[in-house]
């Protein structure tokens, strides 16, 4: 909301200042009355005085005109502030942009979120159930005499440890649908319907992507453009020391009858110009020099500093992509490796030639894994995200969109 306010301000601004480089046209009505006595002109006349005081005449005026005043662009002074309002304009349209793609990336990062939390549901759902199955098996031996009793409490503690785990994941995933229900703006009435799994990291961005795809970042643009607009109201103060043009003039009727404002024979007009040349002014313009020149220097710093900002996310985005992507490979070999260690385990216990601990330990490290697993995946797509907010959008041809992930 702020933003659409701030580009609105910036649009009107920039109508304002290109306005000044138009000529100014208004169009005025006056009625008066005066009363005159010969006296008062300076006029003497014998004989002129009345019983009531000198003779005097009351007259009635009518004026209708357009009167119309431009200043000449002689020196570019006026195109240099309209073009600064203009480049403001944009950079504020920019800052729109940044925040919109600001807000599409959150809204992705939330999404994976919620999905990856209803697969660690899903995950110790399943937990839970291999954790009573395991608890009734052990209770049969122990019934049996094949076990000991204390197989039977291992059994029950994993599972009680499973339910609440359980109910962690499910408390995690009400939390997150319900920060996505309000990032959406459906909370507390939108149903969310997200997927079951998780999709796959699309491919790695190719190698050599040109810097010129920075340029593309709403924030780098927005620099840019703030520089531009700060280099163009140096130069309008720079030109403040120079002579200016003023053309007025003015049209119209003019006479002591309302009826004759528009008869031809009432017309009026007048014409004039004026030059008018700086010559000492407090230090004003001097002042106004300097700060227009501070300006531009550090709208300058700030270009370069968010240049370099934004060069440091694509570095860290790739860097920290390349970790997460071997982090998930490591991960996915030692779920598939922790997955086989169970089943040997469960079959060496089921014939009794191990004790209940065994496969108790290797079902934990399956599951510890296979949710680290799941963990990292999200946080590959959630890099992703950041990546291509890094480069203003997508990477696929020079594509402008975060859609295009």
């Amino acid at each position: 909301g702020q933003a659409v306010a701030r580009v609105r301000q910036a649009q009107a601004q920039a109508r304002i200042a290109g306005a000044d480089r138009l000529p100014q046209i208004d169009a005025a009505f006056s009625a008066g009355k005066r009363r005159l006595t010969l006296e008062s002109l300076g006029i003497v006349v014998p004989g002129s005085e009345t019983p009531d005081g000198p003779l005097a005449y009351t007259i009635e005026t009518y004026d209708l005109s357009a009167n119309v005043s431009w200043e000449i662009d002689l020196w570019g002074k006026l195109s240099a502030q309209s073009a600064a309002a203009r480049a403001q304009f944009l950079g504020s349209e920019a800052n729109l942009r940044g925040v919109r793609q600001a807000i599409a990336a959150q809204t992705a990062r939330s999404y994976f979120a919620v999905v990856e939390a209803g697969e660690q549901v899903a995950l110790a759902e399943r937990t839970v159930e291999n954790r009573a199955e395991v608890a009734r098996q052990a209770a049969n031996r122990v019934a049996a005499g094949s076990a000991q009793p204390i197989d039977m409490q291992l059994a029950d503690a994993e599972l009680g440890a499973a339910r609440a785990n359980l109910a962690q994941r499910r408390e995690t995933l009400a939390r997150l649908t319900r920060q996505f229900d309000i990032l959406l703006r459906d909370y507390p009435d939108g149903e969310v319907a997200t997927a079951a799994a998780l999709p796959s990291v699309p491919p790695a961005p190719p190698a050599g992507l040109p810097a010129e795809m920075l340029a593309r970042r709403p924030d780098v643009a927005a620099s840019l453009l703030d520089l531009k607009a700060a280099g163009f109201r140096l130069t309008a103060a720079e030109r403040s020391f120079l002579p200016s043009l003023t053309l007025t003039g003015s049209a119209g009727t003019s006479s002591t009858q309302l009826a004759n404002l528009f008869e031809p024979g009432f017309f009026i007009w007048s014409i004039a110009g004026r030059l008018l040349q700086p010559i000492f002014q407090g230090g004003r313009l001097r002042a106004q020099f300097e700060l227009r020149a501070g300006e531009r220097d550090e709208a300058l710093q700030a270009y370069a500093d968010t240049v370099l900002t934004a060069l440091s996310e694509v570095e860290t985005a790739l860097a920290v992509e390349e970790f997460l992507a071997g982090q998930e490979r490591e991960l996915a070999a030692a779920s598939g490796a922790a997955e086989r260690a169970v089943e040997i385990a469960r079959n060496r216990y089921r014939v009794g030639k191990d004790s209940l601990l065994p496969l108790l330990e290797s079902q934990r490290r399956a599951l510890d894994v296979r949710s680290g697993l799941l963990a990292v995946h999200r946080a590959r797509l959630a890099n992703r995200v950041d990546l291509h907010l890094a480069l203003g959008g997508g990477f696929e041809d020079g594509g402008a969109g975060v859609s295009s992930m």
